[in-house]
C-alpha cells in the first residue's frame, strides 16, 4: 500500500493485515483516496458491520481489500462528475467498497456516485449508518423484486437477522401481512413489535406448523438452500420467492427437480447485495430519503445494536464474530 506524499494526503485506516481473528485489524496512515469522474469521496462519519467483512478479515473470502467495509455515511469533500454537491450528507453501500477498492473502514472513501444517495435529515450519524446495506437490500428484495403491495401475505424466514429484521419493519409499514420465523420462541415478542402479524418457530418442516393448503403471496427465504424447496411450495401459483440470504450455511441443495418439486407459476428469483448500486439495481429507484424519514419520524426504529467508537474496532468484530443479533455500527470518533 503506498505511502501519503504529506500529511495533507494522508488519512487513517483499518487495514486487514493478515488473515485471521479481530487482532489482525490495524491503524495505519495511508494516502487519501483522490476521486475520477464517476466517483465521489466521502468523509466517513459512521459505518455498520457486516458478517461478509468478517468472512474477508478471516481471508474466507475470493475478493476483499485490505481496508474493508462495505457502506458509509457521511460528508461528501468531492465530486468532479459533479453528481453530488460538496458538503451533501449521503449513504453509500457496496460499489466496490471492501472488495475491489478500499472500503469505509478508511477515514476517506471513493465510491462510484451510483451507489451514494444525499439525504437530508438530523439523524445522529450512527442511526443513519444503521441503515444503508441493510435497509436498502431489504427494499429492494421487497418492493423491486417481490413487488409486494398492501394487504399482501408475506412469509418471512429469518426475521430476527438483521436483513430480516429490516424486511420486516419494511413490510409492515407498506401494509403487509406478515408471518415472520425465528429459531428461538422467545423472540417472538420481537417480532410482533416490529411488525409481524403471526409468529413461527423456524424448522425445515415449516408447513406442518401451518393449516392446510395455506400459501403465501410472496415469500422472502433469508435460511438459504436447506429450505428452497419448502419456501417455494408455500408460495401460491403466479406468487413470487426470493431467496436474499444464507443463514442456514452455503450446502448445495442436491437432487433438486423443478419439474417435480416446484408449482407452476410460482416465481423464483435470487438476489445478492453485491449487485446493489449496479445497473440493475441502481440506488435511483430505491426511495432512499423516504426510508429515512420513516426512521427520523419514529415509524421505524432502527436503532443499532451496539455504537462503537473508530479505536474500538477489535471489540466491535469481537462482538460480530460472537453472531449476536442486531445492527453494529462504528463511528469515526476516536
Amino acid at each position: 500500500m503506498s505511502q501519503p506524499a504529506s500529511m495533507s494526503d494522508a488519512m487513517n485506516a483499518i487495514v486487514i493485515t493478515k488473515f485471521g481473528g479481530p487482532e489482525v485489524l490495524e491503524f495505519q496512515t495511508v494516502a487519501k483516496p483522490v476521486p475520477t469522474v464517476g466517483e465521489v469521496t466521502i468523509q466517513v462519519k459512521a459505518f455498520g458491520l457486516n458478517h461478509a467483512e468478517h468472512h474477508m478479515r478471516a481471508g474466507e473470502w475470493d475478493v476483499y481489500n485490505r481496508i474493508s467495509g462495505l457502506e458509509a455515511v457521511g460528508i461528501v469533500t468531492a465530486c468532479p462528475g459533479g453528481e453530488l454537491n460538496v458538503g451533501d450528507k449521503v449513504i453509500a453501500a457496496m460499489g466496490g467498497m471492501g472488495r475491489e477498492r478500499p472500503g469505509s473502514y478508511g477515514e476517506y472513501v471513493n465510491v462510484p456516485a451510483s451507489n451514494v444517495a444525499a439525504v437530508k435529515t438530523d439523524l445522529p450519524w450512527e442511526v443513519l449508518a444503521a441503515l444503508p446495506e441493510v435497509y436498502l437490500v431489504a427494499w429492494t428484495c421487497l418492493f423491486t423484486i417481490l413487488d409486494l403491495k398492501k394487504g399482501e401475505r408475506l412469509l418471512l424466514r429469518g426475521a430476527t437477522s438483521t436483513l430480516g429484521d429490516a424486511a420486516l419493519k419494511l413490510a409492515a409499514s407498506a401494509g403487509a401481512i406478515v408471518t415472520a420465523t425465528t429459531r428461538t420462541a422467545n423472540r417472538f415478542a420481537q417480532l410482533c413489535t416490529a411488525g409481524a402479524t403471526h409468529t413461527l418457530l423456524e424448522h425445515p418442516n415449516l408447513a406442518s406448523e401451518l393449516p392446510s393448503h395455506c400459501t403465501f403471496d410472496k415469500t422472502l427465504n433469508l435460511i438459504g438452500n436447506s429450505v428452497l424447496v419448502e419456501s417455494i411450495a408455500l408460495t401460491r401459483p403466479h406468487g413470487r420467492m426470493l431467496q436474499a440470504g444464507w443463514l442456514g450455511g452455503l450446502t448445495p441443495l442436491v437432487g433438486f427437480n423443478p419439474m417435480l418439486e416446484m408449482a407452476s407459476g410460482v416465481h423464483f428469483s435470487l438476489f445478492h447485495s453485491k449487485t446493489l448500486g449496479g445497473p440493475a439495481f441502481p440506488l435511483k429507484d430505491i426511495p432512499v430519503q423516504a426510508i429515512v424519514d420513516l426512521v427520523e419520524s419514529g415509524q421505524i426504529d432502527a436503532s443499532p445494536k451496539r455504537v462503537f467508537r473508530y479505536r474500538d474496532i477489535v471489540a466491535a468484530h469481537q462482538m460480530l464474530d460472537s453472531g449476536v443479533g442486531g445492527k453494529l455500527v462504528v463511528t469515526h470518533e476516536m
